[in-house]
């Protein structure tokens, strides 16, 4: 399983695609859990989005430093990535 962070100019309002969980944590930030390569959901969110909107997928291998995100998403990472915090 790999935690996505995904950034997008537009926001989504459907949240289908190939993730087990899908976690809003900004305005067109997600935090999305799949067992799927980047490319797949990269191109799941693409499809999503209007042709014109920019987006931004990478792999969260390690838990980021933070603040200020809605609660339980520091806890939900650290569960899902490996590597000190």
């Amino acid at each position: 399983m790999t935690v996505y962070l995904a950034w997008t100019s537009e926001p989504i309002s459907n949240s289908l695609g190939p993730w087990q969980e899908w976690r809003e944590v900004g305005p067109g930030l997600l935090l999305l859990e799949s067992t799927e390569s980047l490319s797949t959901v990269y191109h799941a969110v693409k499809w999503l989005l209007p042709d014109d909107a920019a987006l931004f997928v990478s792999a969260v291998e390690s838990p980021p430093k933070s603040r200020g995100l809605p609660p339980g998403t520091t806890v939900w990472l650290r569960g899902r990535t490996a590597g000190p915090a």
